[in-house]
């Protein structure tokens, strides 16, 4: 008896369970409804910064909205936001697109460029990588990779002949040339003049500016290990106008 009673009650629970979902359309189940993502993709296009920032948001932050919808809003904000030099938000949608679909190739490389904005080259370089795995033949994921491997390979140069003169400091005898060697400007800077004179001479429009220019720098030469230590010589004043003379005002 006690066994019916229960099995009545919980079917009574049941029953009133349904009933508010079966009220509204006399017995059928009430309807989900549809989050529209054509506004935020329309006011996206449109570059509507105010529209997009209510429409795209009534998609993205509802749980009831479609993956693929989802991805598309995300998609469309973080572009408006990049058009907008809004960087960081821009990486945020475009990095939550890519948790949700970690095959969008074209949205790699737009995080990519995005973090070549910030300056953060690694993380451009990974992101440029990463569109290729997924299409190797990907034009602007190519091309940026291969500009930003260029970029590292060249600061990577820089950094290992970074605080080294021109000379080999082992074999320095010189006062002068040991003071160089003791200091990392002093050494960054005659490394500049000694390249800058080498170019200058590459780019000479005949065997008489060569001769011209290479006595300019003998003389400088000469004239730094023969005036070095002396009262009111500074080494590093003469090697910056050595730099500008052979460079030009302009840098050149």
């Amino acid at each position: 008896m006690r066994f019916l009673i229960h099995l009545f009650g919980a079917g009574l629970l049941y029953a009133f369970s349904l009933a508010p979902a079966n009220a509204a359309t006399g017995g059928e189940p009430v309807a989900v409804t549809q989050v529209d993502v054509a506004p935020c993709l329309t006011a996206a296009a449109a570059d509507d910064m105010d529209k997009a920032a209510t429409d795209c948001a009534a998609v993205i932050d509802n749980e009831k909205t479609a993956k693929d919808d989802l991805i598309k809003a995300l998609i469309a904000r973080g572009a408006l936001y990049a058009r907008h030099d809004q960087v960081d938000r821009a990486i945020a949608d475009d990095s939550r697109a890519l948790l949700l679909d970690p095959g969008l190739a074209d949205i790699f490389n737009a995080r990519g460029e995005l973090w070549l904005k910030k300056g953060d080259k690694p993380k451009a370089v990974q992101d440029f990588g990463a569109a290729l795995r997924i299409d190797p033949n990907h034009a602007k994921a190519k091309a940026n990779h291969k500009a930003m491997a260029r970029e590292l390979e060249r600061i990577g140069a820089q950094m290992a002949v970074a605080g080294k003169p021109s000379f080999n400091c082992a074999r320095a005898r010189r006062a002068v040339e040991r003071a160089i060697c003791g200091n990392r400007e002093l050494a960054d800077l005659d490394r500049e003049v000694f390249a800058s004179n080498a170019r200058a001479i590459r780019q000479a429009r005949d065997a008489a500016e060569v001769k011209v220019l290479q006595r300019e720098q003998d003389e400088f030469i000469a004239r730094r290990n023969a005036q070095f230590g002396r009262p009111g010589y500074d080494l590093k004043n003469a090697m910056r106008e050595r730099l500008q003379q052979i460079n030009g005002v302009d840098g050149y």
